[in-house]
């Protein structure tokens, strides 16, 4: 089984279709930011950098990522945010591949993805250029002139699955540089980071994996490339030595010497509680679970509210562990919907997007999630002006 709703702490009369945008808080999160707020550094002040161990911390829960992620231990590092871990990844690509001038990723990539990537060319200015064919033409526009290929595995509005190993074979088979974004991956299914054979993956930590807002993110460098890595941001933490206080930067070793800057120590301990909640769920057994969950509130959906067009792929093979529906008026559709009880989210330009996240949700909440949206839709609760007012977060 891997329903384990008693170790999250859910509001009463919720349910949580948005854990693929910000996951639940776990119960022991709570308990250990106090303990390192109030005992660690309340009390260890300084000195708990070594008597608490917060200088492993990254290493540590960064290990714990790579299990989920088919990673090998040593080979993610932890902290900083997602846009940086882009950045990092994306610009070591480009040093190993110095006679190429192609960036390639596709036209459904998150926003922050391709930002990172404009920036970076920007920067440099050797005049490269970012690609953007669509999800489905990817493979075909991936040939030798392209150094990097930057692609997030689950698009982020539709929840389109690429196909990691094929991708990853034929950016090899041309020389280019793989990079995955498992932001909407990790926690959600089974993962062969390593199997892949790409040379780079990032994610964030407060999607699935439930390590709450500002949740650290990490990168993943393959082992044999790592040592031969040249970061872009050659920060202290990234150091073979910090407190050696050298005037000039040597690389850690692996993929450490992708740490950049302070680690998040709270940020770090609260993630590593919520990764508890893992210990011993067997990925397959969930992402099976994923796909029951999603296509019993397809199925509803569909039969409930004919005016909700599937914006998701129907095949679950080709999704990952969220559904989406296309309405004209979904941003006012998902507003009244919070307003009654059930969460989900709204993505520019009509995409109303729910997370199935099994560790918390069952059957019962599905069905139950998509009896409230028929009556949202079919007794037209959204159309009332204070569901049309937008907020900074949609």
């Amino acid at each position: 089984m891997v329903l384990r709703k008693d170790m999250f702490d859910l509001p009463e009369g919720v349910i949580y279709l948005d854990g693929n945008s910000l996951g639940a808080l776990p119960r022991a999160a709570a308990a250990r930011a106090q303990t390192v707020i109030l005992d660690e550094w309340g009390q260890s002040l300084i000195r708990a950098w070594n008597s608490a161990g917060w200088m492993a911390l990254p290493q540590t829960v960064g290990d714990r990522i790579a299990g989920l992620i088919g990673a090998q231990p040593g080979s993610v590092a932890t902290g900083d945010t997602l846009s940086i871990k882009v950045f990092q990844a994306l610009a070591a690509a480009l040093r190993m591949r110095p006679d190429r001038r192609v960036i390639l990723s596709d036209s459904g990539n998150f926003p922050s993805d391709l930002y990172m990537a404009q920036g970076l060319i920007a920067t440099i200015g050797k005049g490269h250029e970012l690609r953007t064919p669509a999800p489905e033409d990817v493979a075909a526009a991936i040939d030798d002139s392209v150094a990097a290929v930057m692609l997030t595995h689950v698009d982020y509005r539709t929840g389109r699955l690429h196909d990691m190993a094929a991708i990853s074979a034929r950016a090899r088979a041309v020389g280019a540089v793989m990079i995955w974004d498992l932001a909407h991956s990790a926690g959600a299914l089974p993962l062969d980071i390593a199997g892949s054979g790409a040379e780079f993956a990032v994610g964030c930590s407060y999607k699935y994996l439930n390590g709450g807002p500002g949740a650290p993110a990490f990168i993943y460098a393959r082992p044999d490339i790592a040592e031969t890595v040249q970061p872009a941001l050659s920060g202290w933490l990234g150091h073979e030595a910090p407190f050696a206080m050298e005037p000039d930067y040597r690389p850690a070793r692996a993929a450490e010497r992708l740490r950049v800057g302070t680690p998040p120590i709270v940020q770090l301990a609260i993630l590593d509680a919520a990764l508890d909640v893992w210990d011993g769920v067997d990925m397959a057994e969930l992402r099976a679970a994923s796909i029951a969950l999603s296509e019993r509130f397809i199925a509803e959906v569909e039969a409930r509210c004919p005016a909700l067009v599937l914006a998701s792929p129907r095949d679950p093979a080709q999704r990952g562990s969220q559904v989406s529906f296309a309405f004209e008026h979904g941003y006012a559709a998902i507003q009244a919907l919070i307003a009654e009880g059930v969460i989900g989210d709204f993505r520019a330009p009509d995409i109303m997007r729910f997370g199935f996240t099994p560790l918390y949700l069952d059957e019962a909440d599905v069905v139950a999630a998509a009896k409230v949206l028929e009556r949202v839709i079919a007794e037209r609760l959204w159309d009332n002006p204070k569901f049309r007012t937008r907020a900074r977060v949609t």
